[in-house]
């Protein structure tokens, strides 16, 4: 059975995070490890949420984890919380990477701006681990914060995309994927470089009427299981992008549906047919 560990904070209610990325990659067929780095009540969305930082347990997991000989196909970082949180998961890549591909989705901005507790040297910090990665799925705005770039508040074209994704592999990573872009009006999906190979690789769905927290969790971790089952990079984008917007479609539908995350869980089955 193939096995992938995410690291990632645990929203106890709000379909983010571990909370979207453990049901599915499961059910996709993968044992998936956990490395959660805190416990919140809900995600931030909401107003009072309590918290509790699980920073100090994540060496003694790592640690017993290699007494135990444990070995992944895929090692997946997701919002990481502060600077030793970045460095363990660099520890993370050195202990358990050698038989392992590495995806970091750097979640810490959006909608032109930073997550709040997030600064420039957080975000430079943040561009070392991508660098380290083979795989980043980085959002528009988490691109430009990496690279120095304003934010294309009044949009972009493909040659945009482009420019952008190989000044991401410039930081070192081996496939840079652009994700919930829409370089064309109607249109949202995902682009990528792999620049090992010097391939583009693109995907893209009919645009939603809404939008919802924690779509960018669900897909990160719809990839890391694709490529942990051994789809090819065009596919297991073309199944992320498909399922996300499944997951959208169906929420939508649902009359009083809340705000705070997706009904993911109504889209599984849909998921497993794309597989």
């Amino acid at each position: 059975m193939k096995k992938v560990v995410t690291m990632q904070d645990i929203s106890c209610v709000g379909k983010c995070s571990i909370t979207a990325a453990f049901p599915v990659i499961s059910a996709m067929g993968i044992e998936t490890a956990l490395i959660p780095t805190a416990v919140l009540s809900t995600h931030t969305m909401f107003q009072g949420f309590t918290f509790h930082d699980l920073t100090s347990e994540i060496a003694p997991i790592m640690n017993h984890w290699e007494k135990e000989g444990f070995q992944f196909e895929g090692i997946y970082t997701g919002y990481l919380g502060s600077f030793e949180q970045i460095a363990l998961a660099e520890d993370l890549f050195r202990r358990f990477g050698s038989h392992a591909f590495t995806l970091v989705d750097p979640a810490m901005a959006d909608n032109g701006k930073l997550y709040v507790g997030f600064d420039d040297a957080f975000v430079k910090r943040m561009a070392q681990l991508c660098g380290k990665a083979d795989y980043i799925c980085p959002n528009m705005t988490e691109a430009a914060f990496m690279l120095g770039k304003e934010y294309p508040a009044d949009g972009y074209d493909e040659a945009y995309v482009r420019q952008t994704l190989k000044e991401l592999t410039a930081l070192g990573v081996k496939t840079a994927i652009l994700t919930g872009i829409s370089p064309e009006p109607g249109k949202t999906g995902a682009c990528a470089y792999d620049s090992v190979h010097d391939t583009w690789h693109s995907f893209y769905t009919e645009e939603q009427p809404e939008h919802f927290h924690g779509t960018g969790d669900l897909w990160a971790g719809t990839l890391c299981g694709g490529l942990a089952l051994g789809k090819s990079l065009d596919e297991a984008i073309r199944i992320a992008c498909l399922f996300t917007a499944e997951s959208i479609r169906l929420t939508i539908a649902e009359e009083n549906h809340n705000t705070y995350g997706v009904n993911f869980e109504q889209a599984i089955p849909y998921l497993i047919s794309l597989l």
